[in-house]
C-alpha cells in the first residue's frame, strides 16, 4: 500500500504542483491566468486513505495558490468529480455485472434507481464531457469571481452542506 500511496501521490499532487509552478511565472507575465485542478470526492469523504490524502492535499494546494496569486489575476479552482463515465467505465461495469449475475445496464440502473439511497439526484452517471464543460467555464474570462473554490460535479450525490 505504501508504494501505491507514494506513486499516486507523486503523480496526482506533485504532478499538479509541478505544472502550477511551471505555469505561474508565465501567467503572472500575462497578467491573468487559470489553473483548474481535478481532485476527487474522497477529499471530502473518509474511507480511502490514499485517495483522501492526495485529494485533500490538492484541495489545500488549490486554496493556497488561489490566495497567493489571485492578486496577479490568476484564479485557481478544483473540480471534485463523483463517479464519472470514462473510457474505463465499461470494463468496471462489466466486472461488477459478472459478479452480480446481471448485465452492465442492469447494474447501472440499480446504482441510480429511485430506491437507492446512494444514487445521485440526477439519477444517472456524470459524463466526462460534463466535467470538461465545467473546466472550460472556469478557464474562461467569465469566471473571474470564482477563485479558490472546490466544485463537486457528482450529479447531486452528496446530501452534505458545505459552507
Amino acid at each position: 500500500m505504501a508504494y501505491f500511496t507514494r506513486v499516486y501521490f507523486n503523480v496526482k499532487y506533485m504532478g499538479a504542483l509541478r505544472c502550477a509552478r511551471a505555469a505561474i511565472p508565465h501567467l503572472q507575465a500575462a497578467g491573468w491566468g487559470r489553473i483548474v485542478n481535478v481532485s476527487g470526492l474522497n477529499a471530502r469523504v473518509a474511507g480511502n486513505m490514499s485517495g483522501g490524502a492526495r485529494n485533500g492535499s490538492m484541495v489545500h494546494m488549490t486554496r493556497t495558490l488561489a490566495q497567493q496569486f489571485g492578486r496577479d489575476g490568476i484564479t485557481v479552482n478544483c473540480i471534485h468529480p463523483g463517479l464519472t463515465r470514462t473510457e474505463r467505465t465499461a470494463v468496471v461495469m462489466a466486472a461488477r455485472a459478472e459478479r452480480a449475475g446481471l448485465t452492465p445496464k442492469e447494474v447501472e440502473a440499480r446504482d441510480y434507481a429511485d430506491d437507492n439511497p446512494r444514487a445521485n439526484s440526477i439519477r444517472r452517471m456524470v459524463d466526462a464531457s460534463e466535467i470538461g464543460h465545467i473546466a472550460a467555464f472556469l478557464c474562461s474570462d467569465k469566471s473571474w469571481a470564482i477563485n479558490g473554490e472546490l466544485i463537486a460535479a457528482d450529479g447531486g450525490g452528496s446530501p452534505s452542506v458545505y459552507y
